[in-house]
This record gives structure tokens, C-alpha cells and sequence, in this order.
């Protein structure tokens, strides 16, 4: 018999404590803090620059939240922003707004006013809880959305009392975080007094209700709201538990330096550490190595998802090289986002002595599908095997109807517990993803005789620079909305620092006296800052086919890229 996807040939190659398939619990999402909380409650659940919060304490404060926002009027089935960066206040809001029976939307901090507006717009959230470094931000985009709850936070209010001393001192004032907050705008812990008050809300929240609103970029420039219910996140948690076979409960330490705005931080930080009742490690700042690496030693971090960008920065810190920090605590890290180089992997297991796996998923199948054995085969270059109750083909480019079989390079098709619900207010988006319910990736694939996938291309035209997705057509359409610009196309290039970096190459128009860093710098006022092209090239033309549309595989020959 050919040994196609429908075989499932992958379980094989399964560590052999992994199940071949998985009985999902239907429960809510907000289950696994509860569960931790009546076992363990005393445990600490998340540390912040040395402060410690148990699990008891962090119940509690959600439960505050969930209170405090049905006695402002929220209910059931409403939309909830949560604004911030890594933090005790981002797990506390989320879980709090998940009891009101609310559905969570994690915004990237980066967004520009254009961004967040959209977002905000399209989710028809009236409710925002966000760090103060970003408040002003909201409240310049908040008259044209529906946003009328407010909750703000300071980064320093889970500080130990020293360092929030030094940073109200040195930083507070000088790097934006102090605001003066307007009329009918809440501070944070005003609101979790105002819930330790109110009863708490009478609702129930089956698997089925939505959690979470996860917006992710399109090749159309607008961000869509991936729609995940409670049964589809916990889907993931669960099949991440039997991937990583070995957690103990209790006894887990996740290093939290991967945004837990992105789905992968979600899954993969949050939700795995709560539910194996583990303490999260928060990191602000996953660029502040000397944080990470201080935080590894001082907090024996055994769990570390990340995207190969944090790997390969410990890698090459002249301290972390030189023994100068105890990295041994590491077991295992799931690396998701860009590909993993296999220098990259080496360098950083003969660092700690733990283990270095690449994985793959999308906002789409919230989160992992795929991932390479923990303890078993590796294969450079592969995104590894599906997981525990996923099913993939590889199908026909051109006909979806068409399996293929092993070796045969084809468009990956995935069906999952964990597959969204939809894409929020775009009916036709959502029919157009699916083909007889299998969902179309979009990515190029092969996989081999065993059971592993590899990429083969991504996504059409999509640029991963740094771990984060960039879409050029948005890129584009950014510029072409400039008065000097007649044409634009957006394209990835090598890079040493993040995998791709985009370009911009415009055709100006005749009377333009602007220079390429004119056009950076309105790139960069538009868009997030992993976005805006670094570079701008000038060409006379485009290349185009004979209907207009521009080549993008002809202007990469022509750059020689």
C-alpha cells in the first residue's frame, strides 16, 4: 500500500510515551487556573523581577476581574481587549475577562494607530485593559471604535518593592509610563477592588462558547479574527502535555519571553504552565537577554518556548558562551514561528544540555500541528511530525481533490481539534480557506517515507522576519496610499539578523524629490516596528505580465534575491 498522509505513517516516529490519539476533556479554558488553584495554592504561578504570585492569589484576582467587569455592565458573549505586554497583569486580565464569560482579543503592543484601530473596529470590543506605556496610543484611535471601559496598569505594580522604587525614580516618567488618566477611565487595581466587592457573575461557559478573537495578517492587508472556541485551546494544551510527556506537575518553570499576545505564547507558555500547575517566569522584554539568562539561572527555568531569534541571541551572548550563567536547569524547548537552523539547534543543546525541537502551527489551528520528536528523531530542516489527533494531507496545488502521496511536493491540508471556527465577520474568507472541510494552509509541502513534513515554500509572498509574519501586500498598501509614490512592491530578502527582512521597491513619481529614507520614515509612522521595510530600492518599473499585475517572482530575479 503507497504510504500517503491518510496513513498516518507519522505515529510511528512518536517518543514512545506519546499517544497516538487523545480523548480531549470538554471543559473551558479557565479551567486548568482553577484546577491548579484548588491543588496547588500555595505554589507560586507566576514570578515577576523576583515578586511571586500563587496560584491562590492569582484565582482570586481573576475572579476580582470577572466581577468587576459584569458591575461596569459587561456580559456574557462581549469582547475584551487585553493591551500589554508580558505580564502578571496580562494572564490576570485574561483569565478574569474568559470567567465573565467574555471572549479575549491580545493586541500587539507594536501596532501603529492604523493597526489598532482596525482591530479595535472589527472586534467591536468596549472593553480594553492595557499597560500605561500604551495609553495614549488608545486614546488617540478610541472616538472612532466602540471602546468605552478602560482599564489601565503600570508595569511596576507587580515589582518587588525595591526595584519599583528605582523604577519610579530613573524610568517611569522618562519612558511613558506614567499617564494622568482621563474622566471615566479606571486604574487596574482600583478595578480589582471594585471586584473584590461584587458578587461574582452567574454564568456558565461551556467548551463550546468562543475564548478568543486571535488576529493574524492576510495577503489582503486587513488582519482577520481567527475565531477559537474554549474546546479548541484547551485541544492544544492537551496535546502539548502528551508531546512534552515528561512534565511534573508542580515542579515545571516556563521561561515567558515569547509574547503572550502571539497564539504560540498562549499555548505554549500560559496555558501549558497553568494547566501542569507550573510557574510562569515573565520577561517585558524578551530582547533583554541579560533578563533572560539572569532568569534561567536564578529560577531554574526548565520549559523555554521561543522562536529561533531568542535561541540564537543566548547563543551568541559573549556570557552565556563564557559559562558565566548555570543554563543546565533547561529540559526542553519547542521552537516555533521561523526555521530553525540546525547551527542554531546545535550551538544552543551543547549550551544548556536540553532540547531543542522545531515545531509548526498557525493562528488559524491555535496553535501547534506539528513538531519534531522531544527525545527521539530530529531531522534538520523538518517542522516534524503531526500531532496527537491531527490530520494532514498534502494535496494537488491546483486540485485540492487530489492527494498525494509521500515525497510528492503539495499544498498542506490540515483537520484538527484545535482548527478554528471561522474567521470573524468574513463569511466568504472562510468558506474560501476550507476545501470538504480541510483547511488549506497555504504552504508548500513534502513529507518523506517516516512521517516528517518539511516546507517547502511559504505562504505566498509572506515574509518571516524575526519570528513575526509580515504580509507585503499590507506593506504595500501602505505606501501606494503616499502622494509620491506611482508603484510599490513589497518582497523578502535574506538576513543574517532575522531570517527575511522586507524591501520596498518603488517606482516614484516623475516630480518626486523625496530620498529612500524619506520613504522609511513613513514607513516606519505606519506601521509596527517589525514591519516597516528597513530598505528602499528605486526602480523605473515594475515588471508586469501582460494584464498589469506585478511579478514578484521576476522583480526577485532581477534583484537577485
Amino acid at each position: 500500500m503507497a504510504v500517503t498522509p491518510a496513513n498516518k505513517p507519522w505515529v510511528n516516529a512518536y517518543d514512545p510515551e506519546v499517544p497516538k490519539e487523545i480523548d480531549f476533556p470538554a471543559h473551558p479554558l479557565q479551567q486548568f487556573l482553577t484546577d491548579s488553584a484548588e491543588k496547588h495554592p500555595d505554589h507560586t504561578a507566576i514570578i515577576m523581577k523576583g515578586h511571586k504570585i500563587s496560584y491562590k492569589e492569582l484565582d482570586a484576582m481573576t475572579d476580582n476581574i470577572a466581577a468587576a467587569l459584569h458591575a461596569t455592565g459587561f456580559k456574557q458573549g462581549d469582547r475584551a481587549v487585553v493591551y500589554m505586554p508580558n505580564s502578571p497583569q496580562f494572564v490576570i486580565s485574561y483569565y478574569g475577562i474568559l470567567k465573565a464569560g467574555g471572549i479575549v482579543i491580545s493586541t500587539n503592543p507594536l501596532y501603529t494607530e492604523r493597526e489598532l484601530t482596525h482591530q479595535l473596529k472589527d472586534c467591536g470590543a468596549e472593553t480594553v485593559f492595557v499597560m500605561s506605556l500604551f495609553y495614549e496610543t488608545l486614546k488617540n484611535v478610541q472616538a472612532n471604535t466602540n471602546v468605552k471601559r478602560v482599564i489601565v496598569t503600570n508595569i511596576k505594580e507587580y515589582f518587588p518593592l525595591h526595584i519599583k522604587l528605582l523604577f519610579t525614580l530613573a524610568k517611569e516618567k522618562k519612558d511613558g509610563h506614567r499617564v494622568t488618566l482621563r474622566d471615566g477611565d479606571i486604574d487596574f487595581q482600583d478595578f480589582l477592588k471594585l471586584g473584590k466587592k461584587a458578587p461574582q457573575p452567574n454564568v456558565t461557559v461551556s467548551a463550546d462558547d468562543i475564548a478568543l478573537l486571535q488576529y493574524t495578517g492576510g495577503t489582503t492587508g486587513l488582519s482577520k479574527g481567527a475565531i477559537a472556541l474554549h474546546r479548541n485551546m484547551t485541544a492544544n494544551v492537551y496535546m502539548m502535555r502528551a508531546w512534552l510527556h515528561d512534565w511534573q506537575e508542580g515542579k515545571e518553570v516556563i521561561l515567558t519571553a515569547i509574547p503572550l499576545f502571539h497564539s504560540y505564547g498562549m499555548v505554549m507558555a500560559m496555558h501549558f504552565g497553568i494547566s501542569t500547575s507550573g510557574t510562569l517566569v515573565m520577561i517585558p522584554n524578551p530582547r533583554d537577554i541579560k533578563d533572560v539568562l539572569t532568569s534561567i539561572e536564578k529560577y531554574s527555568t526548565t520549559i523555554f518556548p521561543g522562536v529561533p531569534a531568542m535561541y540564537n541571541a543566548i547563543n551568541n551572548n559573549a556570557d552565556a558562551k563564557a559559562g558565566k550563567y548555570d543554563l543546565s536547569s533547561i529540559r526542553a524547548c519547542v521552537s516555533g514561528s521561523a526555521p530553525l537552523l540546525i547551527d542554531t539547534k546545535d550551538q544552543f543543546e551543547k549550551l544548556t544540555g536540553g532540547k531543542l525541537v522545531e515545531g509548526y502551527g498557525m493562528t488559524e489551528t491555535h496553535v501547534a500541528t506539528h513538531c519534531n520528536p522531544i527525545y527521539g528523531r530530529n531531522i534538520a530542516g523538518s517542522i516534524g511530525l503531526p500531532l496527537p489527533s491531527v490530520q494532514c494531507k498534502v494535496v494537488d496545488v491546483e486540485d485540492s481533490s487530489k492527494e498525494l502521496g509521500a515525497c510528492e511536493i503539495g499544498e498542506l491540508v490540515i483537520k484538527s481539534p484545535t482548527l478554528m471556527n471561522g474567521y470573524w465577520n468574513l463569511d466568504e474568507k472562510t468558506r474560501e480557506s476550507f476545501a470538504d472541510g480541510w483547511y488549506k494552509t497555504g504552504d508548500i509541502v513534502e513529507m518523506d517515507q517516516s512521517g516528517y513534513f518539511y516546507i517547502r515554500d511559504r505562504k505566498k509572498d509572506m515574509i518571516l522576519a524575526g519570528g513575526y509574519n509580515i504580509y507585503p501586500r499590507e506593506l504595500e498598501e501602505v505606501f501606494a496610499s503616499h502622494p509620491d509614490v506611482l508603484e510599490v512592491a513589497v518582497i523578502g530578502v535574506p538576513s543574517e539578523r532575522r531570517g527575511e527582512e522586507p524591501v520596498a521597491y518603488i517606482v516614484k513619481k516623475p516630480d518626486s524629490t523625496l530620498n529612500a529614507q524619506d520613504f522609511v520614515a513613513f514607513g516606519k509612522a505606519n506601521l509596527a516596528a517589525y514591519k516597516y521595510p528597513r530598505r528602499v530600492e528605486f526602480l523605473d518599473e515594475l515588471p508586469k505580465s501582460g494584464v498589469g499585475k506585478i511579478l514578484k517572482r521576476e522583480l526577485r530575479e532581477m534583484v537577485g534575491v
